[in-house]
């Protein structure tokens, strides 16, 4: 597909430089995880997290080069092959500490729960476009975007994966929010939701409800269940103002602190650069955030909203999960920190999702014959 050299006039810098910003914070990180503690691979994390990043920017152009109208055209067709990845993970899916996850391409452990998160994004995009923005919304113009979440939600869940599927209900609410809702529904969804939270309860697994009682007081089993967001805050807490220096976070070092390439990756940073290095972390995450939704505001059309939208709410709601869970506010989910988190499909999904944000700003304006 050839593209228009005009559209280069309009190319966002800002967005991939703010992006890589984080990403060099992260390869920092990783590096300072396993410095005293080589990598059973031959590859260390962080070089294998370089990989990672350099195919994320090669898919990122791609995305990036085919007019998001022509991505929208198939937005289903995209939906259903998610959903079929997500059917194989049950037929030939790798496990990892009792969870079917993974699928093995060409070498390569991939999730298909992450390339949802931005498939499920595109679908309802078409889905509620279609609609219009102007008509109020009912249960029954709601049937279709519900069962969009509906499906994946349930074979993620079947994994078992609790965190991503909270994720994609937090993310299909933020996307309905966007447009006029009859205030019946608004009641029905409420006091729906106030009966069935309870009730859910008795269908969690053990080690869920243990997370949540966790959350609730860490201190009940401090060298077990309780013992990941202690040890969190704990590095958290000793940073203080500048941080103990690279290389130099005890709870880091002395491998006291879980899951530090992953789930807890922003604990460790807040160990070594203090409260100084994590606010400007923040504020540039803070950065990625507004401009992605001033990219939506000054979108051309609904499809661009909401897909800069949805887009700017998924990178939202990692920073805002993964930061609550290390910090004791939010129970531990596991999902990954964006941008910062060690693995591969969640950081090529998350440059794909950046390049449609750039797609979206780069076609802002129609161009003329």
């Amino acid at each position: 597909m050839k593209i228009d050299r005009r559209l280069f006039v309009n190319f966002d810098w800002v967005l991939p430089s703010l992006v890589l910003l984080i990403c060099c914070a992260g390869l920092l990180n990783l590096y300072s995880i396993g410095y005293n503690l080589p990598d059973a691979d031959d590859v260390p994390s962080y070089v294998r997290q370089g990989y990672w990043i350099l195919i994320g920017l090669m898919m990122m152009i791609m995305v990036l080069a085919v007019d998001y109208h022509f991505i929208v055209r198939y937005a289903y067709v995209l939906y259903a092959v998610s959903v079929l990845l997500l059917f194989f993970v049950f037929l030939h899916g790798k496990a990892v500490q009792g969870s079917q996850r993974w699928l093995m391409l060409w070498g390569f452990s991939f999730q298909p729960s992450e390339l949802i998160k931005l498939t499920i994004i595109i679908a309802l995009a078409r889905c509620f476009s279609d609609k219009g923005v102007e008509k109020e919304l009912g249960l029954k113009n709601l049937i279709g975007p519900c069962f969009i979440v509906f499906v994946p939600c349930l074979l993620i869940l079947k994994q078992p994966d609790l965190g991503t599927t909270l994720f994609l209900g937090i993310l299909f609410f933020s996307m309905v929010i966007l447009f006029k809702i009859r205030r019946r529904l608004i009641v029905f969804f409420a006091v729906s939701g106030i009966i069935l939270i309870p009730m859910c309860w008795f269908f969690l697994k053990d080690y869920q409800r243990s997370r949540i009682l966790t959350f609730l007081n860490p201190e009940l089993d401090p060298l077990g269940s309780g013992y990941h967001i202690i040890q969190s805050i704990i590095a958290v807490g000793s940073g203080g103002i500048l941080g103990k220096g690279y290389l130099k976070g005890t709870q880091t070092q002395l491998k006291f602190l879980p899951e530090q390439k992953t789930d807890f990756v922003f604990s460790v940073f807040a160990e070594e650069w203090g409260f100084g290095g994590v606010l400007i972390l923040i504020i540039l995450f803070l950065a990625l955030i507004l401009w992605g939704f001033q990219i939506a505001r000054r979108s051309r059309d609904m499809y661009g909203m909401l897909i800069a939208y949805g887009v700017t709410m998924y990178i939202f709601w990692g920073v805002f999960i993964n930061i609550g869970m290390v910090l004791g506010i939010l129970p531990v989910v596991g999902i990954p920190l964006p941008f910062l988190s060690y693995g591969g499909s969640s950081m090529v999904v998350l440059m794909m999702g950046v390049g449609l944000l750039m797609n979206v700003s780069m076609r802002r304006f129609v161009l003329q014959p």
